[in-house]
């Protein structure tokens, strides 16, 4: 395992951060089809439409059209509801991360670097709602290459968000993910985050029936824990 480090975000990371980020929701599109294709509706559609279409074209072959247009059609909106996702958030938080992680205090973003290369990131921004009760960062954007998984890097980086909310005096970091990202879901879990509840960002995540999981890490508020691992946490 090469070793790696966690350091603050600077501009020449930009392109490598895009790309990260871009290719690690684009992994979530072959499992969104695949679960889609599983719910009740979509079997009543695929084995009812040919059924239905024959009777009235006398033609197997129409039925044949008609169902792989259905299967079309499902792994565009699978694709579709990733890709606007993508698009969503290099328009906004990813656009300028300079000035969205760094322009006040209580926000940061940091990379992990490995052989001179960026492996894997994360953001944590306050939660700006007046209603709330307790003092809430938000951690964001985590993802880690492919071919540097397992190794620890998505925990040491969670663990660093966790510090960071310790120093400047939050009470609770919240974060938000998909039921489609599983190796997120068992991690978040593993550490101690609790869900809150689901909800669906779109009428596309809702058709396809993939929510998004809400979940909150409840900050002990008289601890002092050590600075997270930099390098070969495991």
């Amino acid at each position: 395992m090469a070793p790696y480090h966690i350091r603050k975000y600077q501009e020449s990371d930009r392109k490598r951060v895009l790309g990260l980020f871009s290719q690690g929701m684009a992994e979530h599109v072959p499992a969104t089809f695949r679960h889609t294709l599983k719910l009740p509706r979509t079997l009543v559609l695929l084995l009812g439409g040919p059924l239905a279409v024959f009777p009235v074209s006398g033609s197997w072959l129409s039925a044949l059209v008609a169902s792989l247009t259905l299967l079309t059609t499902l792994w565009f909106l699978a694709n579709y509801s990733w890709t606007q996702h993508i698009v969503k958030f290099l328009q906004t938080d990813l656009s300028d991360i300079t000035k969205y992680y760094f322009s006040e205090r209580g926000s940061c973003f940091w990379v992990v670097e490995s052989e001179g290369q960026v492996v894997g990131t994360v953001g944590a921004v306050p939660v700006e709602e007046p209603t709330l009760q307790k003092k809430q960062v938000e951690l964001l954007r985590l993802s880690v290459a492919l071919e540097h998984r397992g190794q620890g890097i998505a925990k040491a980086l969670v663990r660093t968000v966790l510090q960071f909310a310790r120093d400047q005096g939050y009470s609770e970091v919240v974060l938000i993910t998909s039921i489609m990202q599983f190796s997120a879901l068992a991690l978040y879990q593993s550490m101690g985050f609790q869900e809150t509840h689901q909800s669906f960002p779109s009428m596309g995540y809702r058709l396809m029936a993939v929510p998004v999981i809400h979940f909150i890490y409840h900050l002990p508020s008289a601890r002092v824990s050590p600075a997270p691992g930099q390098g070969g946490a495991p």
